[in-house]
């Protein structure tokens, strides 16, 4: 995707290779010096007709067109462009171990400890091969982007300890009844999970290994210590009422009665209610929920920093209470709530659990297979 994650297609893409490229047009193959720059418009003749691929003769493919987290982004395998209308799709084909390579320093901080960092890579690896039942974008043969809408692929350096654990777990993934699990992970828990009930969907026979389970060993949570297991928010009545209009489109007036109406499995808010002297208003689902609470305030992390989040609360494991003008609400984690916590996963590996055992805690009945 292009900067910023915003858009899927390109105006213009540029290419480099500290020991060159190999470019393909066609039956046309043409050789790229070391350190210069190619710039391939969407208005390119050839890339109307043609697929371009380019391969780095030696290393990765620097794609100097667009900008992640650690500066200009760097790729292994192949990159592909192909025609999209007045855009160009930049399609990078590779292995999924060296995908992995560039996933795990994305998803998860590189200085976690190694058996955290292992169950991440088995949960990409799993995440990954389950994407590529299917195409995401089956006009371009793509399986996924590379964003937040599938999983996070390098946005952040490759280092060591990510590569060393993505080899160490070589291949393995999850299963579940014989069949790769679609293992979920998000930030933080509350001591809790939850399962895709949080997101509307009815549990199933396959998706019996996502259930709710107490993150905690024999000394409490693992993640009891940390900023975001509980978090607070105050907020007037008054300021609460013109967010929700802001977020929901529907103006309540003043806020007489807002509370949770519905809770699922780990106390996950599913439904939120709100009356007012102009209306009501229902919302369901915990992203939603999370969305409609989004304003510009000071959200206070139980170690007493703060921060703000506009777009989207930082979970749904909340409570809220209303007294008088002021509304308060206390919640617990970061994320959706559903299977691994990575803060919880670093914590267990912290007190020596192996990523099997951190796995077959947040994926209940699972095997860890090769």
């Amino acid at each position: 995707m292009t900067t910023g994650y915003t858009r899927a297609f390109h105006t213009e893409v540029k290419v480099s290779g500290k020991e060159g490229l190999i470019l393909r047009i066609g039956a046309k193959k043409v050789s790229v010096p070391a350190g210069k720059t190619v710039t391939i418009k969407a208005s390119n003749r050839r890339l109307k007709k043609h697929t371009i691929k380019i391969r780095a003769r030696k290393g990765t493919v620097q794609v100097k067109s667009i900008r992640r987290g650690y500066g200009t982004p760097s790729y292994s395998g192949t990159l592909e462009l192909k025609s999209a209308g007045k855009k160009i799709a930049l399609i990078n084909e590779l292995t999924v171990e060296d995908y992995l390579c560039a996933v795990v320093p994305s998803e998860m901080p590189v200085s976690y400890k190694l058996e955290a960092l292992k169950a991440q890579a088995v949960c990409a690896r799993s995440y990954a091969y389950r994407q590529m039942e299917n195409y995401a974008y089956p006009k371009y043969r793509a399986h996924v982007n590379d964003s937040t809408d599938y999983q996070v692929y390098g946005n952040s350096k490759q280092a060591d300890s990510a590569v060393k654990a993505v080899r160490q777990t070589a291949g393995e993934t999850a299963k579940y009844k014989g069949k790769i699990a679609t293992t979920y992970y998000y930030s933080t828990s509350s001591g809790r999970t939850t399962t895709t009930a949080a997101w509307g969907s009815t549990s199933s026979a396959a998706t019996g290994y996502l259930k709710s389970v107490r993150v905690s060993g024999k000394n409490g949570d693992y993640e009891k210590n940390l900023p975001w297991y509980r978090w607070t928010v105050d907020v007037t009545a008054a300021r609460l009422s013109t967010i929700l209009c802001k977020n929901t489109g529907k103006d309540v007036g003043s806020i007489r009665k807002i509370y949770i109406s519905k809770r699922g499995p780990g106390k996950v808010a599913l439904e939120l209610k709100v009356k007012g002297d102009k209306g009501n208003l229902t919302i369901k689902t915990e992203n939603k929920i999370r969305s409609a609470l989004a304003g510009d305030y000071d959200i206070r992390k139980q170690d007493g920093s703060k921060v703000k989040f506009r777009t989207l609360l930082p979970s749904a494991f909340i409570t809220i209470t209303k007294k008088k003008s002021q509304i308060h609400i206390r919640g617990g984690g970061f994320g959706h709530g559903i299977g691994m916590s990575q803060t919880g996963a670093n914590e267990m590996a912290k007190q020596g659990k192996t990523y099997k055992e951190i796995l077959k805690l947040f994926y209940s009945d699972i095997t860890v297979e090769n």
